[in-house]
């Protein structure tokens, strides 16, 4: 089994949680509440900066062109579609760009902060965890998109092949990156994603903590 594919296995109940979570169904649903849904994307709004960072450590730090310019390809569909996505739907739901950061909102942004001062390996780390863990909730063979387009569009921006190709790509470069690693720099990768899937739990429930 590859290096990605042991963190997600060794992380399933957590991973399987978050997949399987409330907020999730309710989203696929179109029925998620908008306090509970303006709270969700305000919060997540708050990640925009520090993710756009992140991606700019990757495309800074990659240790070969061709990634370098995949990463780079990427940072601009954040900082665009999804960007803009935050500023529409924020404005619906009468949402704020700058609310209160909950606790799991600040751990992720420290998380990231960090990461992108590691090295390139650490920054993969997570963002695999990110992206692979979003692309898994977004994939539901069979189950149709919602009416509503505040939760359509957010499954849309995080599923399909081209989102699938990236999540493929991520998870290739962090494969090729823990090869020369030794044991104690890989653990602290693996550290790091387990972290984040941990947090995206925790951000999932602290929607409904309002």
């Amino acid at each position: 089994m590859s290096f990605s594919g042991q963190l997600r296995e060794s992380n399933a109940t957590v991973w399987d949680a978050a997949v399987g979570h409330r907020f999730v169904d309710e989203l696929w649903a179109g029925t998620v509440d908008r306090a509970v849904l303006r709270r969700y994307l305000e919060q997540d709004f708050q990640f925009v900066d520090s993710f756009v960072a992140l991606m700019g450590a990757a495309v800074a730090n990659a240790d070969r062109p061709g990634p370098r310019v995949r990463l780079a390809r990427q940072l601009g569909l954040v900082a665009g579609p999804e960007n803009d996505y935050f500023e529409r739907s924020l404005g619906e739901l009468n949402g704020t760009s700058t609310p209160v950061r909950a606790a799991p909102t600040v751990g992720f942004v420290e998380l990231m902060d960090s990461a992108r001062d590691e090295g390139y390996p650490e920054t993969l780390a997570v963002l695999v965890a990110a992206e692979w863990l979003y692309l898994d909730w977004a994939t539901r063979p069979g189950t149709p998109a919602p009416d509503d387009a505040i939760c359509r569009e957010w499954i849309e921006l995080h599923r399909g092949v081209e989102f699938e190709e990236w999540v493929a790509f991520l998870r290739a470069e962090l494969d090729r990156a823990a090869e020369t690693l030794d044991p104690q720099r890989r653990d602290r990768v693996a550290g790091l994603f387990v972290r984040a899937v941990d947090l995206e739990l925790a951000f999932f429930d602290a929607a409904y903590e309002g």
